[in-house]
């Protein structure tokens, strides 16, 4: 159980990771001060720069056993923060709103838990993960050959969720978050004078088709296992003047399905269009993807368990609000793992993820430390 004392400092910790935030791919100082920390805990040893800055912390009981990963991420968002607590974040357009600073909070008490009570077989792992928000920080760690050597029977996570009682769980078997990816679809032709438009090609009339084209790829607006959406989120034609057409396009289109074949067939066929928009206008297509996230679903054996530690600590939980279209990288780990997501509610009337205005509440550290703690001891003991 947590003391007074730990939950003082947890606290203390969090603050401080909130102030210095860093974004996907630049977790250097934040990855450097979680491997500060866990080394008062004296992990049987520490593993860095998996898959960029992940940090793995292993707990070996040396006792034969299934190896339980624990995940939290390390980045922050490239949102300016307007909140008016005192630790608010010190670095100008980057801020914690997400809450990846509670969740490195709860693993690191969790960490206390199992260093002062050692699980009597298998390993522990906590597994902090870079590079979530963008969706390539699993698969970087999971790429990883270092990774091998803490490759996990079974995998856990918990994400905060404003909108949700305080304290609540929401959790399920089957699809938690939809599979998503952005597509950048470039088209060039050729600039002419706005006089003598035929003296050109411009990608104009190519994308005033394609954007209801790709719209049309989605199947509406139920989430379930044939659920696909298309959001186009930017388009841009040329240059602000009007003596010119235009020779450069650009379609900035968002993807989601609920399953990662109904996303590979999304993308072809997004592709597909685009090149068939380009080549009646003899246009020239290029593409470019961005921000891919794998579906997480929830691994049947892995929910259960997670459900009964979640009643055993005297915890309320229920499937409301799942699925989720909203995406996660965690379902990379549920690859080769058996794995489940749990959300954590932090308020109905909280403020909203990625909101300049959100703060992770700190009174969530013990229960998600409890949570994660009950779990790893119905499976090592």
């Amino acid at each position: 159980m947590l003391s007074n004392s730990d939950l003082v400092e947890l606290i203390a910790f969090r603050r401080d990771l909130h102030r210095r935030p860093e974004i996907s791919g630049e977790e250097v100082e934040t990855a450097k001060t979680v491997v500060a920390a866990l080394r008062d805990l004296s992990p049987t040893r520490i593993l860095t720069g998996l898959g960029g800055q992940g940090v793995a912390a292993v707990f070996d009981s040396t006792v034969a056993g299934p190896t339980v990963l624990f995940r939290a991420e390390l980045d922050a968002l490239p949102i300016p923060e307007l909140t008016a607590v005192p630790w608010k974040s010190e670095v100008a357009g980057k801020g914690h709103l997400c809450g990846h600073d509670g969740h490195m909070t709860m693993l690191l008490a969790l960490g206390r838990l199992i260093a002062r009570t050692p699980v009597t077989k298998g390993r522990v792992v906590l597994m902090f993960q870079p590079a979530e928000e963008d969706g390539s920080g699993a698969r970087a760690v999971v790429a990883d050959t270092a990774f091998a050597q803490i490759t996990p029977d079974w995998a856990f996570a918990i994400h905060n969720e404003p909108a949700k009682p305080f304290g609540h769980v929401s959790t399920r078997v089957g699809l938690i978050n939809c599979a998503s990816q952005g597509l950048a679809i470039h088209s060039t032709g050729k600039t002419a004078h706005a006089a003598e438009p035929d003296m050109g090609r411009s990608p104009a009339l190519a994308m005033s088709t394609l954007i209801p084209a790709l719209g049309g790829l989605g199947t509406g607006a139920t989430l379930d296992e044939n659920f696909r959406l298309v959001t186009v989120t930017h388009a841009h034609l040329g240059e602000p003047t009007f003596g010119i057409a235009p020779s450069e396009g650009v379609i900035y289109v968002t993807l989601r399905a609920a399953e990662d074949a109904a996303m590979a067939e999304m993308v072809g066929a997004a592709r597909s269009l685009a090149t068939a928009a380009a080549t009646a206008e003899r246009l020239k297509v290029t593409f470019s993807e961005h921000d891919i996230f794998a579906a997480s679903i929830n691994n049947a054996e892995a929910t259960a368990l997670a459900q009964k530690a979640i009643s055993a600590i005297g915890v309320s939980q229920n499937e409301d609000g799942l699925p989720m279209r909203a995406s996660e990288d965690f379902g990379v780990f549920g690859w080769s793992a058996k794995a489940a997501m749990l959300f954590l509610g932090s308020g109905v009337d909280h403020a909203s993820l990625h909101n300049p205005d959100f703060d992770f509440p700190d009174d969530l550290i013990p229960i998600g430390a409890a949570i994660f703690d009950r779990i790893a001891r119905d499976i090592l003991g």
